[in-house]
């Protein structure tokens, strides 16, 4: 991160204001409460959530945040490595280096959910029922907006999926993998963000529901004729009955 001229073992209060400080620099407020550098990765993370400090904004060097925050420099970075790690900021090296807000990846969402999961000790029944409702919520728009080469594409995995079921290769990923891909059929990035968010919890329910690949395959292969008829009631008709096989399976029913 780049530095100003003075030393570092300068106090914060002694240092000279950077002359170079991005213009959100008067966004911070002094913490002197609780842990500290938590307290500046909630306020740092806040801004983040109501656009202040917006994608790509660079934050102020770790002299002018040590002045604002009104702690030492030991501290601004510890705040700075936790807000990193979380995926809020990007820290830069060189020239034009600094912390950068950055977007979450959709892996480390996905990670976060996986872990609310396992500590809320939420059923591979329960994922299973917030797939029905967002899955069967998805179909509409695919049978709306999926295009020929989609269509294509996804009966091409169907093929794929049946091959690797005869050879005895078949895996849940195949499945999630499927299910994906009707989610980006719909067009909507917010969409394919939330499903792959929950890439684990629904690997996590088939396996456990034991996923039989023959049926399934067999089910995704007339969705995608429904969707390709742009039949939006059998479609849906179809994805429902597939995932309430799943259901059936992981309730012991």
């Amino acid at each position: 991160m780049t530095e100003g001229a003075s030393p570092s073992n300068a106090s914060p209060s002694s240092a000279a204001p950077s002359s170079a400080a991005p213009s959100n620099a008067g966004l911070f407020q002094p913490v002197a409460v609780g842990r500290i550098s938590q307290a500046i990765v909630d306020q740092v993370r806040a801004l983040i959530r109501t656009g202040e400090l917006g994608i790509g904004a660079r934050l102020p060097s770790e002299r002018e945040l040590c002045e604002r925050f009104g702690v030492s420099r030991v501290t601004v970075r510890e705040a700075l490595r936790v807000l990193e790690a979380n995926g809020l900021i990007e820290i830069r090296v060189g020239s034009r280096g600094g912390a950068f807000v950055t977007a979450p990846t959709t892996g480390r969402i996905g990670e976060g959910i996986t872990d609310l999961l396992s500590m809320s000790a939420l059923s591979a029944a329960e994922v299973t029922e917030a797939r029905a409702v967002f899955e069967l919520g998805v179909v509409p728009l695919v049978c709306e907006r999926a295009s020929d080469e989609e269509l294509d594409e996804l009966m091409a995995m169907c093929d794929d999926a049946a091959r690797a079921r005869d050879a005895g290769t078949y895996t849940v990923t195949m499945s999630f993998d499927f299910h994906l891909r009707v989610a980006a059929a719909a067009h909507n990035p917010a969409l394919v963000m939330l499903m792959r968010s929950f890439r684990e919890p629904v690997l996590m329910s088939l396996r456990e529901a034991q996923h039989e690949g023959r049926q399934g395959v067999a089910e995704h292969r007339t969705f995608v004729e429904a969707v390709r008829a742009r039949d939006a009631d059998r479609a849906q008709r179809i994805m429902a009955e597939h995932l309430q096989r799943t259901a059936r399976r992981v309730s012991g029913h």
